[in-house]
């Protein structure tokens, strides 16, 4: 297998005050992804107790949503790098975040079905699979931040 760390270094294109805009954002999409899976759990756990079928569904949707504008950021500062300048490991990271984005979308009209249905097994195994691919993608952006990004001053 290759090699993910190449070597090669890249610089964040869209910052403000300093700190690149796809860092800031990525926690939003993160924290209500794996929110999901925690109300989907919480949901087979109380029996069905719909309000934690709705929760899971906003989370969802709320996640898609904050993705959108991460993943923007995130393509600025990857694609406005020089291409010898873009390490493997972000096409990587890119690839997982936005399957992971996809299948919390295909989730989202899952769950909008009726009650348990929506959530047993097919809601909860992708909720389950979307963060196993963030925490994968997360490994691989924290190593492309602190290996990959120059560090420099606005």
């Amino acid at each position: 297998m290759a090699r993910l760390d190449d070597g090669r270094v890249m610089t964040p294109r869209a910052r403000f005050g300093g700190a690149p805009i796809h860092a800031m954002l990525v926690p939003f999409p993160i924290v209500c992804l794996i929110g999901a899976l925690l109300a989907d759990i919480a949901y087979v756990k109380s029996g069905g107790v719909v309000q934690w079928a709705n929760f899971a569904e906003w989370l969802l949707l709320f996640g898609v949503a904050t993705a959108l504008p991460a993943a923007l950021f995130g393509l600025i500062d990857f694609l406005g790098n020089p291409p010898q300048n873009r390490p493997r490991i972000g096409w990587w990271h890119m690839g997982l975040n936005v399957t992971s984005t996809l299948l919390a979308l295909l989730n989202n009209f899952v769950h909008a079905r009726d009650g348990w249905t929506g959530i047993v097994p097919v809601g909860i195994t992708l909720s389950a699979l979307t963060v196993i691919l963030l925490a994968i993608s997360g490994h691989l952006g924290g190593k492309l931040a602190y290996l990959h990004v120059a560090r420099s001053r606005p």
